[in-house]
């Protein structure tokens, strides 16, 4: 059973941390504890993680402050992405991660008209996912993980600043599983490059 800490973090990291709205604003304790049922004290030693992870600010007297994402970040996301991306893809040619990453692209598809953002980009990093894991080497797949939280705000951000980022998503990822699928790791690598810098791009120029 997993403590309240642990509770806690993963509630954090991956709804509220992950939220572009809540950038620039302080956590509520007693809120968080409200939500998922634990007293305030767990609820501080997770945000001791996460300032240990640079995810939250801890201001004296303030509490725990959610910083926007720095141009500098971004680009430094998608750098790290594109390395470890590109190098799994080296690996996942012939795998079951590259018939994974196919029927994830297939739901992401059914969420265009929904206008649900959120989903479509916790399907987006479920894709990458598997791509990442199918390199077999669990520290990397750790450390990608790591980036979730980082990861789903920019890509939210994403979609809501570029009307049809959706559509240009799908396209990306399709660039991506047919390459792998045919056993193209030079394609691959260069449609992760293509995926990643028209993110970046969106992010730093809209």
């Amino acid at each position: 059973m997993r403590s309240g800490r642990d509770r806690a973090y993963e509630f954090l990291r991956n709804t509220v941390l992950s939220d572009p709205a809540q950038q620039g604003s302080f956590i509520s304790e007693q809120d968080v504890a409200d939500r998922i049922g634990v007293s305030r004290t767990p609820i501080r030693e997770a945000l001791l993680m996460l300032a240990a992870e640079d995810l939250v600010r801890l201001v004296p007297k303030k509490g725990a402050y959610i910083a926007p994402v720095s141009g500098r970040e971004i680009a430094e996301l998608m750098e790290l992405r594109g390395l470890i991306e590109r190098h799994a893809a080296e690996r996942a040619i012939g795998s079951a991660a590259v018939g994974k990453m196919r029927e994830t692209l297939a739901r992401q598809r059914l969420l265009v008209a929904d206008g649900n953002e959120g989903e479509f980009i916790d399907l987006d990093h479920e894709f990458h996912s598997a791509l990442v894991a199918a390199a077999g080497n669990e520290l990397m797949a750790r450390m990608y993980e790591g980036l979730r939280a980082r990861q789903i705000r920019c890509g939210v951000a994403a979609l809501v600043r570029a009307p049809g980022r959706q559509e240009a998503v799908l396209a990306e990822h399709e660039a991506i599983v047919s390459a792998l699928e045919a056993g193209d790791v030079e394609a691959a690598a260069t449609a992760i490059t293509h995926h990643l810098e028209a993110t970046r791009h969106v992010l730093l120029t809209t």
